[in-house]
């Protein structure tokens, strides 16, 4: 018998276990129907009790094949009928995890405590949840087998009945817990307890973290054919599909329909196991929003901690404080809440640290909650150096001697002091994710799609990070209480989260566009299959099935690239360069608007092939930025920033966003714009000029541009002849471009003078991890 995949197993498992809390079978056959499917050699029989059981998934999984999808009502009745065990038998499925995230993790003000919350819904989703179903991670740095059997313990106690959720749950029920989700198979009569627990979970351990979980209850042939009804003559199916599809009711469901030779391939897209997860995600944003939940307790009323006016809050000033802690910088007060982030982000420092004494005190004042091993962010990425010798070399270079030696920046200040006292946020997302999982039809696809994602997103951040950045130097560090000093070498970023295909992190403001320009191209390169990634394989196809023919269709530049095939899947980034001292709640807020215009810029870039008459859709990523050098500098949003101090009659004073072969233009442009050490007085008049006109600002960019010592003829080549040709004859009309869709001007102009003196180059194929001195 040749081996079976995890959901098949899983499929199984539930089938062999059966609809109602007590097992059909001893669990000790459950387990030999499970080690027998999982032996490599196939040497272990499946136990004859549920032999038919394992036959009939068998079954199951030939549903896959397109010819074996019914096409009628009358072969759908007689597939029911033939498989009666697969029409009759129950399957739950669950879904949940963290929801209003940022409003957890950005709650305080304090990096510590960011990484602390962030660290702490990792540990929940990644060894915390899976523990539920018997996983103990694999790793050569902890030992998770302890804090795995705690969780199972505290599961057990909060759950008492008889038999155990640990004993109905195996790790093949898990089809993916990343990006703060999970979703999982478990026997029906399991579904409310183990969305119950998912909830519980988040609250006993975060205290205040928001979450939620939905299961529902399928018969198990509904995972390969989608919701079906009770009287199987009722379903809604193709013939009455092929009849009704101009319906508004049935576009609405499946969609509209221009070409009918779709109509089959449509209908089979939705009736398929991606039914059962929208149903579950209608479940999870009804029950999000506070509408009640059969058989299942209410999570309307959130977690809540009261306070006394007269009462010392917390840093934030939403809670009680319980603690003062004169050993931590500041002396700040703490709420337990605040107590638990502090603690998960001093231990997200080592993996494992040393109790430290202000908590050992409050340990023994009663506070019995400890954080457990956090592997943290820098740990992971340091793994992926190890493996990877080309990154290790990069990023740590000559400072391979001293790598025990580099610390992790305590605080933004800290962090700043290796950037000229400016940081960057970056904030990614991926494009086209849902319409991608609307193909999806299996749980395997599901699981292999997620699997996937993780690795292109986790991956493309890490090499980013090692050919971008190296470690380095900190001067200027006044805090008595820091265990960092002066001359200390620092890892120079921090990974708050990577999550799915979310990313979000904040990183010296001189490498900053590099970092989100190669984030977003090793994404899809990864995904395509073109970069090699040590013990890493893709699995799905992802690249779209026609060459892009006419690429610079969808960039404003003038030089040509070659047509190549796009990837079905890309990265669109926020990056926001700004002071350290700028409130973290307010750069997350402004970041958070770059990355939602990068996306609206991504979903417009479309044009119309006239001789097929086809429309054309880029899929490549897009990066919005902006520099913001004082606090006071917006006082709404960016977008109305720009509409209202940056946009004039056919005027644009600025570009972006970007495309990412437009962004990889624009710096090869302002390297030019350096390298021709344009005096700095001119930089900034011949910006003031933008605003005064088209041929002033011209007049003066030529006239300044013709006395330069230097890089005359790089400028034009790398500025003048890429951005600002003419569109109706040879000529140059810098410093502005002409915008066809628009009809207007507009200019990189502004933003080169404004990362002018933030941003430096290097070579990254010839880079040495040279120790860098920066005074504040």
């Amino acid at each position: 018998m040749d081996n079976m995949n995890s959901v098949s197993i899983a499929i199984a498992w539930c089938l062999a276990w059966g609809n109602e809390r007590q097992p059909q079978f001893d669990i000790s056959v459950l387990q030999q129907m499970r080690e027998a499917l999982n032996h490599e050699n196939n040497e272990r029989e499946v136990p004859k009790k549920v032999s038919s059981l394992v036959d009939a998934v068998r079954e199951l999984e030939k549903l896959d094949k397109p010819e074996n999808f019914p096409k009628t009502l009358d072969s759908l009745r007689e597939l029911t009928e033939k498989h009666c065990i697969l029409w009759k038998s129950k399957i739950g499925l669950v879904y949940g995890g963290a929801t209003k995230i940022k409003q957890y993790v950005f709650e305080e003000s304090k990096l510590p405590d960011i990484r602390g919350a962030s660290g702490l819904l990792d540990r929940i989703n990644l060894i915390d949840l899976p523990a539920f179903f018997n996983v103990i991670p694999k790793s050569d740095r902890h030992n998770y087998t302890i804090q795995c059997g705690q969780t199972k313990k505290w599961l057990n106690a909060s759950f008492p009945n008889e038999p155990n959720l640990t004993d109905a749950l195996i790790p093949e029920l898990i089809i993916y817990s990343t990006g703060g989700n999970i979703l999982a198979f478990c026997p029906a009569a399991f579904v409310d307890d183990l969305a119950n627990a998912i909830e519980k979970r988040y609250t006993e351990e975060t205290l205040t973290a928001n979450s939620c979980a939905v299961g529902e209850t399928f018969r198990v042939i509904e995972t390969r054919l989608g919701l079906l009804q009770d009287n199987i003559a009722e379903t809604f199916w193709l013939e009455k599909y092929q009849k009704e599809y101009q319906n508004t009711i049935i576009e609405a469901y499946f969609g509209k329909i221009d070409d009918l030779s779709k109509i089959e391939n449509t209908f089979k897209k939705h009736k398929s196991f991606n039914e059962l997860t929208t149903k579950l995600v209608i479940r999870f944003n009804q029950r999000r929003s506070g509408n009640e939940s059969e058989n299942r307790p209410t999570r309307r009323y959130p977690a809540m901690f009261e306070t006394h006016p007269y009462l010392r809050r917390d840093e934030t000033g939403k809670r009680s404080a319980i603690a003062h802690i004169n050993e931590l910088t500041g002396q700040p007060y703490l709420s337990e809440t605040l107590i638990r982030k502090r603690r998960v982000g001093d231990r997200a420092k080592t993996g494992i640290s040393e109790t430290p004494e202000w908590y050992k005190y409050y340990q023994d004042t009663g506070l019995k909650w400890e954080a457990g091993i956090i592997d943290s962010w820098l740990d992971k990425f340091e793994d992926f150096l190890v493996q990877n010798s080309e990154q290790y070399q990069a990023y740590y270079g000559n400072n391979h001697n001293q790598k025990k030696e580099i610390k992790i920046p305590q605080s933004l200040t800290q962090l700043s002091r290796v950037s000229n006292g400016y940081v960057a946020y970056i904030y990614a997302d991926g494009n086209n994710m849902s319409g991608f999982i609307q193909n999806i039809r299996t749980p395997e696809e599901y699981q292999q799609f997620s699997q996937d994602i993780e690795n292109a997103t986790k991956y493309a951040v890490y090499q980013a990070l090692a050919y971008n950045l190296q470690p380095r130097k900190i001067k200027g560090i006044s805090e008595p209480q820091s265990k960092i000093k002066d001359g200390d070498l620092v890892h120079p970023f921090e990974i708050i989260t990577i999550g799915g295909d979310d990313i979000l992190l904040i990183v010296p403001a001189d490498k900053a566009l590099q970092i989100a320009k190669m984030i977003g191209e090793q994404f899809e390169n990864i995904l395509l299959d073109e970069v090699p990634i040590s013990g890493v394989e893709i699995k799905g196809e992802y690249k779209v099935q026609e060459k892009l023919l006419h690429p610079n269709k969808f960039h404003r530049f003038s030089k040509t690239i070659p047509e190549h095939y796009q990837c079905q899947l890309s990265m669109s980034t926020g990056v926001l360069i700004t002071a350290y001292n700028t409130p973290i709640y307010y750069a997350e807020e402004l970041v958070t608007q770059l990355l939602k215009s990068a996306k609206k810029y991504a979903k417009i870039l479309k044009y119309t092939d006239f001789l097929t008459n086809k429309q054309i859709s880029y899929y490549g990523g897009t990066v919005d930025f902006f520099t913001m050098k004082s606090v006071t500098m917006i006082s709404s949003s960016i977008g109305e920033l720009r509409k209202q101090t940056l946009t004039f009659d056919k005027l644009k004073l600025y570009a972006a966003p970007y495309t990412l072969p437009e962004l990889d233009k624009f710096l090869i442009s302002l390297q030019a714009l350096q390298k021709a050490e344009f005096p700095k007085s001119q930089l900034y008049q011949i910006r003031s000029f933008l605003e005064r006109g088209r041929r002033t600002a011209s007049l003066n960019y030529y006239y300044f541009r013709n006395r330069l010592n230097k890089g005359q003829d790089t400028l034009k080549a790398n500025f003048e002849d890429t951005w600002c040709t003419a569109k109706t004859n040879k000529g140059n009309i810098a410093p502005w471009m002409w915008n066809l869709e628009e009809e207007i001007y507009e200019t990189i102009w502004r933003e080169m003078v404004d990362l002018f003196h933030l941003i430096k180059f290097s070579d990254i194929k010839s880079q040495q991890a040279s120790q860098q001195e920066i005074n504040p």
